[in-house]
């Protein structure tokens, strides 16, 4: 690498992913957004917080977490400053309350005394700590209160501390009857068992009650060399996390310091794993409240995506792209019913990684292997925090009658691939869809990706030796168009770099636009750092951890990040090479990230019909590079800047309002 040294190159990715926390933290303080969306971002960055300690902070060294910490005390303090500050007096004026015990009427008071009798008393089992009571092993993010007594029980014993834990069944805030439908009253559950917790203890006095959380470490590492059954060692390792290593201590800031020292000893923390609260412990439990308020005017507008046509014949005559959520994810489940009632279709392929609970995708496979079709899914057993979810899918297939298979031991199968194959005058067609989300209908509405459906003889080609890499053994079958991590994706992907280089150096355009989720590998940088010192522009479009540093004089000044956090989570990969005047873009289900790119199966593809190229281009690329979108800028030193005035435009809503358009004109 010219005029540069390895020192200060990179920034680090635990940092960078707490920086995306804080930029999805400021979309709940952002006024342009209605209450209630603010509400859900506030969620969202409290639910990205408990996964980064979950996930990331447990194989973390030491010298690391002091710095982490700091950063992750930054949030959480900005977390409940946003909420007591700005959330909740904005809903007040909007008469959504929450009421404290102190404000409670005489009949509020009584309303909620007979809840917690008859709702909420019945579920408890307050465990009294001595020693033939210690420490129980409490449940990863599972809320407990600390209640401190004093008196003697029915035994005799003079009793000090008690642990009451709250069951995930039991809702976090409930709602109190309403005077009008216009008005709406809340109260906390852990203000409710705070108040009326004596209850628990007959007899006794409760001087203290304190709401805490441990966070455990919930990273699912598997010896693949132990491993007999997947699926079981899977179900086994899962329920070892529910009681992993305690990484986080959340306890309620009014918490004597000599109760917070007890728990940190018992949990095996420090001082550094301590987060106190100005409020409920688990902020993402506020996201029940979206239901909740029926109050249309505090939330995003709702839209209709478009309903393209996408059956065999429409495949068949030319290649569909389908951009969710602005189009409709039903295409793609109307397709595989359609090929289930197709006499002609003899097999149908598909990877599933995220599906959902109640997935119409796997009602439809079931009735197409009871409808007599060869059907084979491979199923990903460890997609973080759905592994028990897809156990359970597995097993339902396949007492369906699907072949089920869970892909490759030790590489995670992040593939977004459906074929069907059909039978045509005496020969086989291949039909193929390739995407870079998840057959999710639920995360299709609210994540922004894309979908092509073709029915390209090669590329279907390169699909079936993909599910045959995936199902069967044997050595790597060569691709024509896809790529596929971990064989080529990296190399291919470099070599795509060194065209734009090789343009560059010979005085031509050189352009190079990718927007990913995150880009991590050191490898790739390094490569984006040579061409921008040879003179390739690179932009970046990058929703997440970025650790590359743009604008360093003779490093990477000739590359620019930006940040779109909007009402959609960004989600497509796209890559596009200038390539002399003749583009190639490409969409992936990979990011650029060491696990991407080296330990998962993934496909990168291309979108080679021109006008579908050209509508990539337009909506992912350069609608998001226009100067007049609300957008996050990275600065060189490591910094991000909200770029937004009052003539700003959210580029979400700009597209909701060109597919409005176009599905109107249809």
């Amino acid at each position: 690498m010219k005029n540069s040294s390895n020192a200060d190159l990179f920034f680090d990715r635990e940092i960078s992913l707490l920086q995306f926390n804080a930029r999805v933290l400021e979309q709940a303080r952002g006024k342009s957004h209605p209450l209630l969306e603010r509400l859900k971002f506030l969620c969202i960055c409290s639910s990205n917080m408990d996964e980064f300690f979950e996930i990331r902070v447990g194989g973390l060294p030491p010298q690391l977490r002091k710095t982490i910490r700091q950063y992750a005390s930054f949030i959480v303090k900005n977390q409940y400053d946003i909420l007591n500050d700005e959330l909740l007096p904005a809903l007040e004026k909007h008469d959504i309350n929450f009421i404290s015990p102190k404000k409670w009427s005489a009949k509020q008071a009584k309303w909620l005394e007979d809840y917690f009798v008859e709702h909420v008393l019945p579920v408890l089992s307050p465990i009294a700590l001595d020693p033939a009571h210690p420490m129980p092993r409490l449940i990863n993010k599972s809320l407990n209160f600390l209640v401190e007594l004093s008196g003697q029980d029915a035994f005799g014993r003079e009793s000090q501390l008690a642990i009451v834990h709250a069951p995930r069944v039991l809702p976090r805030i409930v709602e109190l009857p309403k005077k009008n439908k216009e008005q709406y009253h809340f109260v906390f559950l852990s203000n409710i068992i705070s108040t009326f917790c004596e209850k628990l203890f007959p007899g006794l006095k409760v001087k203290g009650c304190y709401q805490f959380r441990i966070t455990r470490n919930s990273d699912l590492l598997l010896d693949k060399e132990e491993m007999k059954d997947l699926a079981i060692s899977v179900m086994t390792k899962l329920q070892a996390l529910r009681y992993g290593n305690a990484v986080r201590l959340e306890i309620i800031n009014d918490c004597p310091q000599k109760w917070i020292d007890y728990l940190l000893e018992k949990h095996q923390l420090t001082s550094k794993e301590l987060y106190l609260t100005d409020g409920p412990v688990n902020l993402s439990r506020y996201l029940e409240l979206y239901d909740l308020i029926d109050r249309a005017d505090l939330k995003f507008q709702p839209f209709t995506p478009s309903s393209p046509s996408a059956t065999l014949k429409d495949i068949h005559e030319k290649d569909i792209l389908l951009h969710h959520p602005y189009d409709n994810f039903t295409a793609i489940t109307h397709l595989i019913h359609e090929a289930t009632r197709d006499p002609h279709v003899i097999a149908i392929k598909q990877t599933l990684y995220r599906t959902g609970s109640d997935s119409a995708i796997v009602k439809v496979l079931i009735d197409a292997a009871r409808a007599g079709k060869e059907v084979t899914a491979v199923i990903e057993l460890r997609a973080r925090f759905d592994e028990e979810s897809n156990v359970k899918l597995a097993n339902k297939l396949q007492e369906a009658g699907v072949l089920v298979v869970y892909g490759v031991v030790g590489f995670k199968t992040h593939a977004k691939l459906l074929l069907i194959i059909r039978e045509e005058e005496g020969e086989l067609k291949r039909y193929c869809h390739l995407g870079t989300g998840n057959y999710h209908a639920k995360t299709a509405k609210l994540y922004t990706d894309y979908g092509l459906l073709t029915a390209n003889p090669v590329i279907g080609l390169d699909v079936q030796n993909v599910f045959q890499q995936l199902t069967g053994t044997g050595k790597t079958l060569k691709l024509k168009q896809l790529f596929q991590a971990p064989f080529n994706l990296f190399d291919k992907l470099t070599e795509l770099i060194d065209r734009e280089i090789y343009f560059a150096r010979h005085k031509h355009k050189a352009l190079i636009i990718i927007k990913i989720n995150a880009l991590t590998d050191r490898k790739i940088i390094q490569h984006l750092y040579e061409a921008s010192q040879e003179g390739v522009k690179i932009e970046l479009i990058v929703r997440g951890m970025c650790c590359l540093k743009p604008g360093i004089k003779h490093l990477s000044e000739n590359i620019t990040v930006r940040s779109i956090i909007g009402r959609f989570l960004e989600h497509e990969r796209v890559f596009y090479f200038h390539n002399g005047g003749e583009r190639e873009i490409y969409c992936s289900s990979a990011d650029l990230m060491e696990r991407n790119l080296y330990h998962r199966i993934e496909v990168c593809f291309p979108i080679l019909d021109k006008d579908l190229a050209a509508r990539v281009e337009k909506e992912s690329l350069k609608y998001y590079l226009d100067d007049s979108i609300i957008r996050w800028e990275l600065d060189s030193e490591g910094k991000y800047h909200l770029v937004e005035n009052s003539h700003s435009i959210a580029v979400q809503e700009k597209l909701l309002e060109k597919y409005h358009d176009l599905e109107t004109k249809s």
